[in-house]
């Protein structure tokens, strides 16, 4: 059997139990932060952030169900066991570490600069249609999310695929400690967290940490249409995905549908198959060869990837495409940095409508800001938007080298309230339009104003 008690946690934790010698022995299922998510067995973490302390809600969770909390401090009037802990953010990593010990299903890492969360909820699908499989929900994909997310295994599951986000160096150690793939995903080098990490290279040296923590017979899965990606030595085997003809999966013949489904062919060494993804981006088709090359390396016939693959939803605010009776939103607002932005951009391009993007601020890029979105502007402009909405400091060189590109109408917006009364007005009947700004931007204050254009 897998699964822990008080008295486990309390002896990998080092910790102190706190509470009944009854309840030492009790069955204990799945971790939350938030006692509003408590399920019955669950254990309660007490979080301590900059407005909430988590264990002023711990007799809640108890009254929820949680058999178990672990705390860094007594908590009042208890009405549950607890183990103390001096850290509970040290004391949940080394928890999740021990727990995934225990399983020994594949467990597939997915990290990237961009796509990580698409490449997740895509290998996700193949497997699904023959593995059990579990998958980071939400955005649990930090030192906090990852043990949050290992902790909910469960003797059922037959696959893990595990999103692993960063945003400075020796992040991504913390996080393949505890998850120690058996396959890894890299989706692509770009432009994200720049203010920490410098540049490109930084991004590669960060991301790539992980290989530290993986066992020798363990396999890579490289978007090798990323050239320091194919460059990059793994020291154990490599599959490469992704369009180039140097990829040992990659989607050709691609085709989208308006805003309903992308098709394309998957190809490799072992033959061709056809997928429908039922969702919006020609970015899916650069992803999806990845799901194809994990769904072999598990087993899974050609046939079961494939329809696997049509299962697949987006996360929202990812390329979330909807049609609102006037107009074709596209909210990609969840977060934004140069290649994605790029990337949406080439699908929005692919729309036979009046293209609208409105864009915001990429934030974290550091002395390359400017320029880079500067150069955001200019793809823009290549990619004939036919109107472009600006809006934020960084964002005025967006507008900058958008104008620079051509004549196409542009506004730029100060201040996002003042663009939240003009949109009405700007928006036509039938348009596509994308919203994408990085997630600090709060764009997505913009979707239901967008759905209610008349």
């Amino acid at each position: 059997m897998k699964y822990l008690t008080p008295e486990i946690i309390a002896e990998v934790v080092g910790g102190t139990y706190v509470g009944d010698d009854s309840m030492r022995n009790v069955r204990v299922s799945g971790a939350e932060r938030d006692n509003r998510d408590i399920m019955p067995g669950n254990l309660f973490i007490c979080i301590r952030g900059e407005r909430v302390d988590g264990h002023a809600f711990a007799n809640a969770a108890f009254a929820a169900g949680a058999a178990c909390a672990l705390a860094e401090q007594t908590i009042t009037d208890a009405k549950g066991p607890y183990v103390l802990v001096d850290s509970t953010q040290l004391a949940i990593r080394e928890l999740g570490s021990y727990y995934r010990s225990l399983f020994t299903i594949p467990f597939i890492g997915l990290t990237g600069s961009v796509g990580k969360t698409t490449a997740k909820e895509l290998v996700a699908a193949a497997l699904g249609a023959k593995l059990r499989v579990l998958k980071t929900r939400e955005n649990l994909n930090n030192e906090l999310g990852v043990p949050l997310t290992l902790l909910s295994l469960d003797e059922h599951h037959e696959a893990a695929v595990i999103e692993m986000g960063i945003s400075d160096f020796g992040d991504m150690s913390i996080l393949a400690q505890m998850v120690r793939p058996d396959i890894f995903i890299m989706t692509k080098i770009g432009y994200a967290h720049l203010k920490e990490l410098g540049d490109l290279n930084g991004v590669l040296k960060a991301k790539t940490e992980a290989f530290e923590y993986m066992m020798p017979e363990s396999i890579a899965v490289m978007n090798g249409d990323d050239e320091l990606l194919l460059n990059f030595d793994t020291q154990r085997r490599t599959i490469y995905f992704g369009l180039g003809e140097n990829n040992d999966f990659r989607a050709v013949n691609v085709r989208m549908d308006g805003t309903d489904s992308v098709e394309f062919d998957i190809l490799s060494d072992t033959g061709q198959f056809s997928v429908k993804i039922p969702s919006y981006g020609r970015h899916l088709a650069e992803i999806a060869p990845a799901a194809a090359a994990v769904g072999r390396l598990l087993g899974l016939a050609d046939e079961e990837i494939s329809r696997g693959l049509e299962t697949y939803s987006p996360v929202g605010g990812r390329a979330n495409a909807e049609f609102t009776g006037m107009i074709t939103l596209i909210d990609d607002c969840y977060n934004s940095n140069p290649n994605s932005v790029k990337a949406a951009l080439v699908s929005l391009s692919s729309l036979p409508v009046r293209r609208v993007a409105i864009l915001g601020d990429m934030l974290n890029l550091g002395a390359k800001s400017g320029e880079l979105h500067h150069e955001i502007g200019l793809f823009a402009a290549e990619c004939k938007v036919d109107l472009l909405i600006c809006c934020g400091d960084e964002a005025a060189f967006i507008y900058k080298g958008f104008k620079s590109g051509g004549v196409r109408e542009a506004c730029f917006y100060n201040k996002k309230a003042d663009l939240m009364k003009a949109l009405p007005e700007l928006i036509k009947k039938e348009d596509a339009v994308l919203v994408k700004a990085s997630n600090g931007m709060k764009f997505s204050e913009l979707i239901p104003i967008l759905r209610e254009v008349k």
